[in-house]
């Protein structure tokens, strides 16, 4: 179906061709979004839900049906029927810790990041599904602090934690967790003075195919660091984005469906603002995406040609792989204000959460 679409012209379609894209089958939902090339009406709307205790959601996860979401005060909540009802899975420990980022196994294998400085930086992991948790990993530098954890596999996966000795701890596990290795800073870039990374999204670290990885900063240097060899070496790249606060810079990484890299971020302070928030990796430069839309976006998720980006303010979405973007539309055609922190994605469903314990869900399943 989305093959069919992608071949399509962004612009207006007859009548006709409306009708032979009834005729194959494709849902309202498609055929809609392509009659308009300036105007989403059709598309689905986020179907939202409020978790108890209101916390704040940082972390976020999907496979098939099961969807994770994490935060403050240790909160974890699980929903195996794509959003429809929550669990509260959250982890019982003496720790003080939030978390801000999960990495999804399958629908009952799961670790949690927590974040904080020395030992409130840890990891916990769970084979059923959150009903028991155990601590796989804490932080052993007083100086320490988790940002983002990312796994290829069940086994090999990265951690990255803010600069400590003047270089980004970035360790390296090849048994699910179980033992971890920093890399040695001979092998990474010596972090720049007032640089920062923010364990805002879940999505500061990401991989890829073949041994990729992907890292971004900010502060008053808004960058990405780079690997092709499982984060053995590293190398850095300044990008275009708002990067003039301390709070300004790289907050989210995400691929497309051909392996494009994205990179979206701005300034916390200045939410709301208009600057360069969104930058791509393309033709082997980065440049900035004119996505049109204004204020931070914190993180960015893709589904075949649809992706979508959002921030605490609003969301955007676009259906040609991340080359254009407008504001995502309720189906009146009213802008959906509903933004949030974190976002992921898996066969066409993004789950998106954020402040207040608010959940998103925006599927393009067929029910």
């Amino acid at each position: 179906m989305l093959s069919i679409l992608s071949i399509l012209p962004e612009v207006k379609v007859s009548t006709r061709l409306i009708r032979i894209l009834k005729s194959l089958s494709i849902t309202t939902v498609f055929y809609s979004v392509i009659a308009s090339s300036t105007t989403i009406v059709d598309l689905p709307s986020w179907q939202h839900t409020v978790l108890p205790g209101s916390p704040s959601l940082r972390g976020s996860a999907v496979i098939d049906n099961s969807l994770w979401v994490s935060g403050s005060n240790k909160t974890v909540f699980v929903s195996q029927d794509g959003g429809k009802t929550w669990l509260d899975k959250s982890v019982d420990s003496p720790i003080k810790t939030g978390f801000r980022d999960i990495a999804l196994f399958d629908k009952h294998t799961a670790i949690v990041m927590g974040v904080g400085s020395g030992e409130q930086s840890v990891l916990y992991k769970t084979i059923d599904g959150g009903d028991s948790w155990q601590l796989l990993y804490q932080n052993e530098d007083k100086d320490g602090f988790f940002d983002s954890i990312a796994f290829w596999d069940g086994d090999n996966g990265l951690l990255m934690g803010d600069p400590v000795d003047g270089f980004y701890v970035i360790k390296k596990t090849s048994d699910g967790g179980k033992t971890w290795r920093r890399i040695e800073q001979s092998n990474i870039p010596k972090f720049v003075e007032k640089e920062a990374a923010f364990a805002a999204s879940g999505n500061t670290l990401i991989v890829g195919d073949k041994g990729k990885a992907w890292l971004t900063t900010g502060g008053f240097s808004a960058s990405v660091y780079s690997s092709v060899d499982f984060g053995e070496t590293w190398q850095r790249d300044r990008v275009p984005l708002y990067s003039k606060t301390q709070t300004a810079g790289g907050y989210g990484l995400a691929l497309n469906a051909k392996q494009q890299l994205f990179v979206v971020g701005g300034d916390y302070e200045q939410r709301p603002a208009s600057y360069p928030n969104m930058a791509t990796f393309t033709d082997n430069q980065w440049q900035s995406v004119n996505a049109g839309q204004y204020g931070l976006r914190s993180a960015m998720s893709c589904q075949g040609n649809i992706c979508l980006a959002t921030g605490k303010t609003s969301s955007d979405i676009s259906l040609n792989a991340g080359k254009t973007w407008q504001v995502l539309a309720n189906p009146q055609g009213k802008k959906d204000d509903k933004g949030f922190y974190t976002l992921a994605s898996d066969k066409m469903m993004f789950l998106a959460a954020g402040a207040e314990g608010k959940v998103g869900v925006y599927s393009f399943r067929q029910k």
